[in-house]
C-alpha cells in the first residue's frame, strides 16, 4: 500500500504543477519542495525527468512553459495515462512482447516515470511470434489453416480450420476458429506446424457478439443460452456491482446489501469456477442442478483431504 500512495503523490504533484505552468506561472524548485514536502532533488528530477515530454525551460533558477505553447489539460493528462496503463499491461505479458511494446511506447511517451501499476498474470506468448503473425494474416484475409494440435483426449491430430479471434481468457491465449462446421477453441501453445492455404471461407459478425457474451473459454457456440440465478452476500455484491459479469442483470438490490442476479450462460463451466471461488459469499439459486454438480466435487474435495490426513 506503501508504493500506491506514493505514486498517488507524485501524480498529484506533476498534474498541478504542469496545470500551474500551463496557466503561465514562473516555478521555483525550492519554493515546490517547501509547498509539496519534499526535497529540492526530487523537485528537480520531476522537471528533468518525469516532464521532460512538455515544452518547458529553466530560465534565472524559474521553469516556465514555451511561449506560445499550451496543452489540453484534459485530453493530454487522460492521454498519458492511457499509454501509462497500456504499458504495465504489457509488462505483465512478458518476454518479447513486452520489450518491444515499451520501445514503441517509449518513442511516444518520450519518457520512463510510469505512476501506474498493474498485477496481471497473462501468459507469455513471444516464443508463437511467427506462428501468430501467420494466423493473423489468415484471419484478415478469411482464409483456411492447415495445422496440428495436441489435447488430453485425442492426442496429436491435423486438422484444416477457419480462424476467427486470438483471444486471451484469465491469461491464457487461444484460437476461436470454425472446424466441421462448427465454433472450435484451441489453446494458442499447443497448435504447431500451421500453414497457410489460398482457400477463403465466409464468415459473419456473430463472433463478436458471442465473445462479447462469455465469461470464459468453456463458452459453447451451438448451445442456446440459459439463465443461471445467483444470490451474494454484501462482499460478494459489492464486486459484482462494481465488475459485472457478462449478461449479468441485477434481479433485486436488498437495503441490507445483498442481492439477487441473474446471468446467461451456454455451459455450467462458465460460473461454477465462479461460484467454487466466491464461497461462501455466492449461492446458486437455480437450476438447482448445477448446485449438486458444485456439492459433489465439494464432496470429493473434502473426502480426498479427509484421506491425506489420515495417511500422514
Amino acid at each position: 500500500m506503501g508504493y500506491k500512495h506514493d505514486y498517488d503523490k507524485i501524480l498529484t504533484r506533476l498534474t498541478m504543477i504542469l496545470a500551474r505552468l500551463n496557466d503561465g506561472e514562473s516555478l521555483s524548485v525550492k519554493e515546490l519542495s517547501e509547498e509539496f514536502n519534499v526535497s529540492s532533488k526530487t523537485i528537480q528530477r520531476d522537471f528533468n525527468e518525469r516532464l521532460s515530454a512538455f515544452h518547458i525551460y529553466q530560465d534565472k533558477r524559474k521553469w516556465k512553459m514555451q511561449d506560445g505553447f499550451s496543452i489540453e489539460k484534459t485530453k493530454s493528462l487522460q492521454e498519458q495515462l492511457v499509454l501509462d496503463i497500456i504499458e504495465k499491461i504489457t509488462e505483465g505479458i512478458g518476454g518479447k512482447f513486452a520489450t518491444t511494446s515499451h520501445k514503441l511506447l517509449s518513442k511516444i511517451k518520450n519518457e520512463d516515470f510510469n505512476p501506474i501499476y498493474t498485477k496481471l498474470n497473462i501468459e507469455d506468448i513471444s516464443d508463437k511470434f511467427n506462428e501468430i503473425q501467420v494466423i493473423e494474416k489468415a484471419i484478415k484475409d478469411k482464409t483456411e489453416l492447415e495445422c496440428s494440435y495436441e489435447n488430453e483426449r485425442e492426442g496429436v491430430f491435423k486438422a484444416t480450420i477457419q480462424p476467427l479471434k486470438i483471444v486471451n481468457y484469465e491469461g491464457f491465449w487461444y484460437l476461436v476458429a470454425f472446424r466441421d462446421e462448427r465454433i472450435q477453441k484451441y489453446y494458442i501453445k499447443t497448435l504447431s506446424n500451421i500453414q497457410p492455404t489460398t482457400q477463403t471461407f465466409e464468415t459473419d459478425d456473430e463472433i463478436e457478439e458471442l465473445l462479447e457474451n462469455s465469461i470464459n473459454i468453456w463458452f459453447k457456440a451451438d448451445i442456446e443460452p440459459f439463465k443461471v440465478r445467483i444470490y451474494a452476500d454484501k462482499i460478494a455484491t459489492k464486486y459484482f456491482k462494481r465488475r459485472a459479469l457478462p449478461t449479468q442483470t441485477i434481479e433485486t438490490l436488498s437495503q441490507d446489501g445483498t442481492m439477487e442476479f441473474n446471468v446467461k450462460i451456454t455451459d455450467e463451466m462458465e460460473i461454477i469456477p465462479i461460484i467454487k471461488y466466491w464461497i461462501p459469499h455466492l449461492r446458486v439459486l437455480e437450476p438447482e442442478w448445477i448446485n449438486d454438480i458444485i456439492d459433489e466435487e465439494l464432496k470429493i474435495y473434502f473426502n480426498n483431504r479427509e484421506l491425506n490426513s489420515d495417511r500422514s
